[in-house]
């Protein structure tokens, strides 16, 4: 699981009393907000196309959230361009907290790396509100692919450079980066073939019309336990519950080893009371045993912090996948 940054001992006192001051002498607009809201349906923009992990945890938060708000939570799915498309446009929205933007760290730390002009700036554009949760990432193989394991794979790939291919979700998309990261890892070359969402590639590589593919288990869980895919090995740093007892990629190549997370975030100028009820509302929801369990049996577990806290992390992860991108070569072609 990714770690949230610890904001102990960054604030000065002094500050802090100003920015306590500041809030209490609020102008009225923001407190009318707080107790208004919300009083119509929120939309939740996924730049993700349906049947993903982006989707899939959408859908678990929007369904509570509309439980715990007293209003609809849609889910608008918009995928394109990795992302980019429909995080540029929900930076455009109103900035009433009627429009919110549930996101893949691909999309908001990946995407700007990857694209010369991703519409966004993923810092100065948005407020974040909350960390959501983290999916397990795996990646698959159709069940008559020779290789049953990452080693497999390595041998087979070396022996014949650039036959095999791998699917994913689209160009610029963590799962095609994740592929990158594996092939510069292993010393291997693959073919990408990208899809439009992770769910078309599942079902291709699941059909035979693609061996490999880098999934999220929200994605192909379906189709493991259906037997048609294979686990050839788990992309996060550490074993995932859903599928106990398969090893994870780094443990046939140290040092290898992801944990993707999703986010909620509001547009810039969103009151600060609006983030504050919406961050109180994710962490309430995040506490209720149905929306673990759910997120558990799509091989998610719900990823807490604050929004000062997500602020940081994107800080951190922006600089850190810009030199992945850098040093892996990934284009969006």
């Amino acid at each position: 699981m990714p770690t949230l940054p610890s904001l102990s001992g960054r604030l000065p006192r002094r500050r802090a009393l100003q920015a306590l001051a500041a809030a209490l002498c609020a102008p009225a607009p923001f407190a009318w907000a707080q107790d208004g809201y919300p009083s119509k349906p929120i939309t939740l923009i996924v730049p993700q196309a349906a049947g993903g992990a982006n989707d899939a945890i959408a859908r678990v938060v929007a369904q509570r959230l509309s439980e715990q708000m007293g209003q609809s939570v849609v889910v608008d799915n918009r995928p394109g361009a990795g992302g980019t498309l429909a995080t540029a446009a929900t930076a455009r929205a109103k900035h009433d907290g009627y429009t919110l933007l549930l996101t893949a760290d691909s999309a908001h730390v990946i995407g700007p790396a990857l694209y010369r002009n991703p519409g966004f700036d993923p810092v100065k554009d948005f407020e974040p509100v909350a960390p959501v949760a983290t999916a397990g990432y795996v990646l698959v193989a159709h069940p008559s692919f020779p290789a049953n394991d990452i080693a497999g794979l390595i041998a087979l790939a070396k022996a014949r450079p650039g036959e095999y291919a791998i699917a994913s979700a689209g160009n610029g998309t963590l799962n095609h980066l994740i592929g990158e990261m594996l092939q510069k890892a292993a010393g291997i070359r693959l073919q990408h073939v990208p899809y439009k969402g992770s769910a078309a590639a599942a079902t291709d590589v699941a059909g035979g019309q693609v061996p490999l593919s880098v999934q999220s288990l929200p994605s192909c869980i379906a189709f493991i336990k259906a037997g048609k895919l294979k686990v050839l090995g788990v992309v996060n740093s550490r074993p995932v519950a859903a599928l106990p007892g398969v090893p994870t990629i780094g443990q046939t190549l140290p040092g290898f080893g992801q944990s993707p997370w999703y986010a909620l975030f509001a547009p810039a100028g969103t009151p600060a009371p609006i983030v504050a009820r919406l961050q109180a509302e994710v962490a309430r929801a995040l506490e209720q045993k149905d929306v673990v369990d759910k997120l558990a049996g799509v091989g998610c577990e719900p990823f807490k912090g604050t929004s000062a806290q997500l602020g940081a992390l994107v800080q951190a992860e922006l600089p850190q996948w810009a030199r992945v991108v850098k040093e892996t070569g990934a284009t969006v072609d």
